[in-house]
């Protein structure tokens, strides 16, 4: 699967269950994760600690390295959908 292009729909499904696998959410299946829904405070409520462990997660299964700054990673990690337009950006192939 390494060379080719996934759809966003996949990409997004994909990362749902990449977020309950890294940050073990084992109550939560992929379909209860709404794209559009903020991923912190709201939504699923994630926390600082969630980000990072996600962030790992991101980095190691898609090799994009998530900035220091934050105000970008707000953004980049306000949703499933936001996640899925950067990674399809800055993912490693």
């Amino acid at each position: 699967m390494e060379n080719e292009e996934i759809s966003p729909a996949a990409l997004e499904a994909e990362l749902k269950d990449v977020i309950i696998e890294a940050l073990m959410l084992e109550d939560i299946t992929p379909a209860e994760i709404e794209t559009e829904a903020p991923l912190f405070v709201e939504g699923l409520g994630l926390d600082s600690i969630d980000a990072l462990e996600l962030a790992m997660a991101l980095e190691e299964r898609y090799g994009v390295q998530i900035s220091e700054d934050p105000e970008e990673n707000q953004k980049i990690f306000e949703s499933v959908r936001s996640l899925g337009e950067f990674v399809a950006r800055h993912r490693v192939k």
